[in-house]
C-alpha cells in the first residue's frame, strides 16, 4: 500500500484519470488533493478538487451517476493517480459517456 504522503510530496493537488472497469475506456480527468483521496478510499466513489469551485465534490452528487472506484493506481512518479472505476451513468456533464470526444487527429487505414 502506497503512503500519501508520496503522493502529494510535489503538489497539493494532482491529476487523476478515470477510467472504465469493463473495457479501459478513459472517462475523465480530475484533480484530487489528500482529503479527496481519503473520502474516495473511504465511500470507494471518486472525490475530486474543483478547480472552479475551490471544494470538495464528490462526482454524481448532483446527477447521480457515481463512480465507484474498484482500483486506484499511482504512476511511476507518484504524482497522477487512476482510478479504475464503474460509472453509474454518463461521466461527463454533457451526458456523453466520456468527456473524451473531441478528435483532433486520428491515423486513416492501417499500418
Amino acid at each position: 500500500m502506497l503512503d500519501l504522503d508520496m503522493l502529494f510530496q510535489k503538489s497539493e493537488l494532482i491529476p487523476v484519470i478515470i477510467q472504465d472497469a469493463s473495457d479501459g475506456t478513459v472517462l475523465m480527468l480530475g484533480f484530487t488533493n489528500r482529503e479527496a483521496v481519503e473520502r474516495t478510499l473511504h465511500t470507494k466513489t471518486a472525490w475530486f478538487w474543483s478547480r472552479s469551485r475551490q471544494r470538495l465534490w464528490n462526482k454524481g452528487e448532483s446527477s447521480g451517476n457515481f463512480l465507484h472506484v474498484v482500483k486506484m493506481v499511482a504512476d511511476c512518479d507518484t504524482d497522477t493517480l487512476l482510478y479504475v472505476c464503474h460509472p453509474d451513468g454518463p461521466t461527463c456533464h454533457t451526458g456523453r459517456r466520456s468527456c473524451f470526444f473531441h478528435t483532433l487527429w486520428e491515423e486513416e487505414g492501417p499500418r
